[in-house]
């Protein structure tokens, strides 16, 4: 038996790279799958395609169990037909993984109102909506797992991405909540940078003759995914994990690493005294490192 025998999952965006790699792993260890996608290129706009079918025979091929799912995870009602049909097609919902995304790579000065919001409204809003209506039935069932897709570039920083890495830094913070909230039902909330060779990385690879190494293979990602999704990680409860290489890591959450304390307060004048000698030798480095030791410095238009 595989780790998630009998359990249903959803997971949206799994028509296309390191979703449809989840999806896959997870159908190999026993889940029944919904397979959300509604067919868009990278950039949230249309195409003719049907990747959520294909993903869907192939899970068949293998002799598993999935459907197909095309609702849109910005719209509310959407994510209430997502999670839906995952109880309409299988009898529950047990897993939900937010992995729904698009980019719109832009400086700051040449952001627009619409990359931002369409971006936002995909990872941060489309991740709310989705667990909004997946918990409540995860809460009457005493069972549960939600892990939220997030990205370097939002824990760490990224160029050109104000409106992706907001939104994946704010998943960070989702995902600290629900844990408080809904760890006490037995209901576990987690978060996965992952790491990948995907249409969202293929420009970092443009320079290269060989195309991505092997350790950027999206599939890599899948089964630490499987494992968090699994009874076995019921101990596993707010964390922030992620991938380097062929390591599955561990992120300290954020904390307080220096102290500068007066007694009574400070002025101005005493922060721009004491700052230096106290507080800025613990300055930390801004910016994600991409594959190779190279510097990602994205999308620069």
């Amino acid at each position: 038996m595989g780790l998630l025998e009998g359990r249903v999952a959803v997971v949206t965006g799994s028509g296309r790279g390191i979703g449809r790699e989840f999806a896959l792993c997870m159908a190999n260890e026993g889940a029944s799958v919904v397979i959300n996608d509604v067919g868009v290129s990278l950039d949230g706009r249309g195409t003719e395609e049907d990747p959520a079918a294909q993903v869907c025979a192939e899970i068949e091929a293998l002799g598993g169990k999935a459907v197909p799912n095309y609702d849109s995870v910005t719209d509310f009602e959407g994510a209430a037909n997502i999670v839906q049909t995952a109880v309409d097609s299988f009898g529950a919902i047990d897993i939900l993984v937010n992995n729904a995304g698009i980019v719109r790579d832009r400086t700051l000065v040449k952001m627009s109102e619409q990359d931002f919001d369409d971006v936002v409204a995909v990872h941060m809003k489309g991740a709310f909506n989705c667990a909004r209506h997946a918990a409540p039935l995860m809460k009457e069932r005493g069972y549960g797992r939600i892990i939220n897709i997030t990205s370097s570039a939002g824990l760490r920083g990224n160029f050109g991405q104000t409106n992706y890495g907001g939104a994946k830094a704010a998943l960070m913070g989702m995902t600290f909540i629900w844990a408080l909230e809904l760890g006490r039902y037995g209901v576990t909330v987690n978060a996965v940078a992952p790491a990948g060779a995907t249409r969202m990385t293929a420009a970092l690879f443009e320079r290269s003759a060989t195309g991505p190494p092997h350790e950027q293979d999206p599939s890599l990602n899948a089964p630490l995914v499987a494992f968090l999704a699994s009874e076995q990680a019921a101990h596993v409860n707010g964390q922030i994990l992620g991938r380097s290489d062929f390591a599955f890591t561990l992120f300290q959450h954020p904390k307080q690493v220096a102290f500068m304390w007066r007694d009574g307060g400070w002025t101005p004048e005493l922060v721009a005294e004491h700052f230096d000698t106290v507080l800025g030798q613990h300055l930390q480095t801004v910016g994600m490192v991409m594959p190779g030791g190279m510097e990602y410095t994205g999308d620069k238009k």
